[in-house]
């Protein structure tokens, strides 16, 4: 079967159900970050344990780049529909051997040091799903919808997040604190399997062609001739990145730690926020078509940088219809930021290299910004005693793609997919 016999709605979810997988794994290791450091990361603060935790959270960001390179030239010799399923059973396997890995107390510094390798792998995965299919999916949709059709990628990670938030809420209230940290946390690890055995499944069984218009040296390609278009999509990924892993993987460790909710609170209030981006991408998205990505980002990226600090400041709450209200307020403003931006993305990339990269542009802002927020916003407020400074670092970083985007982005380089 080929591309030109598949119709749009087989497309898009061949682009998406690889990013539920994904992106379920790692919200659910965000949300049971506390248990996990006092597994593998046993200490006498209780804080260093969960900073030692995100700390193995953050590695499977900072490898990112890496897997982009690997699994981007892959897409770019072999085909975007290659290194997807290549990419989904690389993050499926660790997954589940997670859910049955003996913890310190068993095997002693063995255990961290095989959590961190598990999530290196998954880092290395993840490195080349996301961005694979959004060009699968940009490169297969119609002119004037490329927004529209590319953002189910990014609907399809905010699935696999609000899975991965749904699946630890119906554990956290089905157990006691007990059970819950003697194997409860297991159970969502090893569930994420089955999710990627239909993700496989999908894509196993429909053939794409691979683009003839590539080069034969990817990698060599992008670093010398190519080099300032990559550095521009990193700059300008900084803040999404920053926005969303602040308030949709941080934030649940920072209502229960910070705010001092129940993990069920945090996790409910998460899951909301979630559902609520899910409603906001496509429409995000549809603005970007039709009035242009830059003039929708400008609007997002500004209002983000104005409302951080509030919307922290309602995060910082005992009452969780005000942290409720704080997230909803990041899920929309946030959502509108990633509207538009995964198209863009996609179209500022020269189509014979596309796949390496958008790949290693994207994981490198990704895995020097975005995965290590959760470990920069708990070290800011353990050394500054102020619960709203993860705020001040989510300014900064949007500042820095506000800019880009300001004297960067004049146009969109690539409009020939």
């Amino acid at each position: 079967m080929n591309s030109n016999s598949i119709s749009l709605r087989k497309i898009i979810l061949i682009g998406l159900i690889g990013n539920v997988m994904e992106w379920y794994d790692f919200a659910v290791y965000g949300y049971f970050a506390t248990v996990i450091g006092k597994l593998f990361f046993p200490a006498q603060d209780s804080t260093v344990s969960l900073i030692a935790s995100f700390g193995a959270f953050a590695a499977g960001f900072l490898v990112r780049p890496l897997g982009g390179l690997v699994f981007g030239r892959i897409g770019d010799l072999m085909g975007r529909q290659k290194a997807m399923t290549i990419s989904v059973m690389a993050m499926a396997v660790p997954t589940v051997l997670m859910g049955v890995l003996p913890t310190y107390e068993s095997i002693g510094i063995f255990a961290p040091i095989l959590l961190i390798s598990l999530r290196i792998i998954q880092g290395m995965s993840v490195g080349g799903e996301f961005t694979s299919s959004l060009i699968f999916l940009v490169e297969h949709a119609p002119k004037n919808r490329r927004a529209f059709t590319a953002v189910w990628g990014n609907w399809g990670g905010t699935l696999g997040i609000l899975l991965g938030s749904g699946v630890g809420l119906i554990v956290s209230e089905s157990l006691d604190d007990t059970e819950l940290f003697n194997w409860g946390w297991r159970l969502p690890f090893v569930f994420g399997g089955l999710v990627a055995l239909t993700g496989w499944m999908i894509r196993s069984g429909v053939h794409v062609e691979a683009p003839s218009n590539t080069t034969k040296s990817p990698v060599k390609e992008v670093f010398k001739n190519h080099k300032w278009d990559v550095l521009r999509i990193a700059l300008l990924n900084i803040g999404g990145g920053v926005g969303f892993y602040t308030a949709f993987v941080y934030a649940v460790s920072y209502i229960k730690n910070i705010d001092k909710l129940s993990e069920s609170v945090a996790l409910e209030v998460n899951s909301l926020a979630m559902f609520v981006l899910l409603l906001v991408l496509p429409f995000a998205a549809l603005l970007s078509d039709i009035f242009g990505r830059k003039k929708i980002l400008l609007i997002a990226s500004a209002t983000l940088v104005l409302c951080a600090i509030p919307a922290f400041h309602l995060l910082h709450s005992s009452q969780e219809e005000t942290i409720m209200i704080g997230e909803v307020l990041f899920a929309l403003i946030v959502g509108m930021v990633s509207g538009g931006m995964a198209a863009l993305n996609v179209e500022m990339i020269h189509p014979s290299v596309r796949c390496t990269g958008l790949a290693f542009s994207y994981n490198a802002s990704m895995g020097l910004f975005g995965g290590t927020t959760p470990l920069i916003a708990t070290w800011l407020i353990s050394q500054s005693g102020d619960p709203i400074a993860p705020a001040y670092w989510l300014v900064v970083a949007n500042m820095i793609s506000l800019l880009t985007l300001v004297f960067s982005v004049r146009a969109i380089k690539y409009q020939g997919i």
